[in-house]
């Protein structure tokens, strides 16, 4: 694959891709980007997960001016978890550049909405319904839009929102580029961008194979208040030589590898806001196995070239199925065998049995582990390393020392406390973590959008007559 430094791309681009630690581009940003940056319209056909915020958002802000008259740059996506994932990704690309994106959605106040408006962000990431409320309301006014995304167009079609997207369309100036990305590609979206797109380029991308036979994979059902007290005593029982815990936002990543600290673990952390000299120093310690832990954002291991690594464990489940193929698949390599655990909340129970879907893979249920499990494995572990250390060291000058102790106190009573004094206790000291809402399945989504569809029908309906 190319590389992002190929692409001819401005310096404050550069940097700031060097600094979300992208080397390397996904066989969408080949694809994608050039054509992008030429302004041609673009039909791209790729799953989640396949790197296209960066594919659109990278060519959209390399070519959107940093004034800041009126919005330039327009991406509409059906639910407000993608619109404030997206948002968030193109303000890591745009930093450097001073190009701002602002999420708009349904279920937040919309007068903060207004507010957050008046400091004119140059790029609006918004669902279809709240980005009308917007229109009829003139806080946002799309004369001046020069690039549109339609991001996911297959779910907005499935949760009812392509008339929506029809008059937000031609709502905007005709001169503009335009691109639209869909895993699927029913006819309704085809005659939607032969009515709104110029001679589209179409680019297809094969999802990769969704499979990584080397690794045990496993899933425990746990609220999430006790998630971290599990992880703990995961990590006492299989006592990984190198592991990647996954968190899904910044704000937990930090929130973990401190706690793990604070508990008697060797963990740092790495995700998106971390400036590359001190990313550089985490990935050193964790890769020369000063660190045993690495606490990660799926954005922050993307690109990570780390060999070793005997455990993952997904602290909170990804967003979907390619994120989840994409973490597992930091272990098991070179024929190694590898284990990953990933935490599902009840709530959560159906992104999993979709993530098992699309990975063509059963992941094993397992109970969970008690205390007296943690502590016997890591009895075993001190068991194991004075046996290792007894065929593999040199002990010679602790015999003396090892003869004298043995003539005052029986054999078995002094072993005993040297297996005491080498073996971690679990450690309870009191941790707390901000919890994070859980998942909801597009399925949900949908229900949720085509009940909202039907009351805003019969509102509509009622206010006629």
């Amino acid at each position: 694959m190319p590389r992002f430094t190929e692409l001819n791309l401005s310096s404050p681009l550069n940097q700031a891709i060097s600094d979300m630690g992208f080397e390397e581009t996904t066989p969408i940003q080949e694809k994608v980007i050039p054509l992008a940056l030429q302004g041609k319209d673009i039909i791209g056909q790729a799953q989640t997960g396949t790197g296209k915020t960066a594919a659109f958002g990278i060519p959209m802000i390399e070519r959107i001016k940093p004034d800041r008259d009126n919005i330039k740059g327009l991406v509409i996506t059906p639910t407000r978890e993608l619109a404030i994932q997206v948002a968030e990704e193109l303000n890591r690309i745009g930093q450097f550049k001073e190009i701002r994106a602002l999420p708009i959605y349904g279920g937040q106040d919309i007068e903060r909405q207004i507010r957050a408006l008046k400091s004119k962000p140059q790029i609006v990431v918004g669902t279809p319904g709240r980005l009308m409320d917007h229109m009829r309301r003139k806080t946002i006014r799309l004369q001046q839009i020069e690039i549109v995304i339609l991001d996911e167009a297959d779910e907005m079609l499935s949760m009812g929102f392509i008339e929506d997207i029809e008059t937000i369309l031609s709502e905007i100036p005709p001169i503009r580029q335009t691109m639209l990305f869909s895993a699927t590609m029913p006819q309704t979206i085809l005659d939607l961008a032969q009515q709104f797109m110029k001679e589209p380029e179409f680019l297809s991308i094969k999802a990769k194979e969704m499979t990584v036979p080397q690794v045990e994979q496993y899933y425990l059902e746990v609220q999430e208040k006790l998630k971290f007290d599990i992880l703990c005593r995961l990590l006492d029982i299989h006592s990984p030589e190198l592991a990647i815990v996954f968190g899904r936002t910044k704000r937990r990543v930090d929130e973990l590898y401190e706690a793990l600290n604070k508990r008697g673990y060797s963990a740092e952390g790495i995700h998106g806001d971390l400036t590359q000299a001190k990313r550089d120093i985490v990935m050193k310690h964790f890769k020369e196995g000063l660190t045993e832990i690495l606490v990660a954002t799926d954005v922050a291991a993307r690109g990570l070239d780390i060999s070793g690594v005997t455990h993952v464990y997904n602290f909170d489940i990804p967003q979907d199925p390619e994120s989840y193929v994409h973490r597992i698949g930091r272990t098991g390599r070179a024929g190694k065998p590898g284990m990953a655990v990933t935490f599902v909340t009840p709530r959560e129970i159906d992104h999993l049995r979709l993530i098992e879907q699309v990975a063509r893979k059963k992941i094993v249920r397992q109970p969970l582990p008690t205390l007296h499990e943690a502590f016997k494995g890591q009895q075993r572990i001190t068991m194991e390393r004075i046996l290792r250390t007894l065929e593999e060291e040199d002990i010679l000058q602790y015999k003396e020392m090892a003869t004298q102790l043995l003539e005052d106190n029986d054999s078995v009573s002094l072993l005993s406390a040297a297996l005491k004094l080498l073996t971690k206790e679990p450690d309870t000291t009191p941790v707390r973590l901000t919890e994070e809402s859980p998942l909801i399945t597009k399925k949900a989504l949908r229900e949720r959008a085509s009940k909202k569809n039907v009351r805003r029908k019969h509102k509509s309906k009622h206010s006629i007559h």
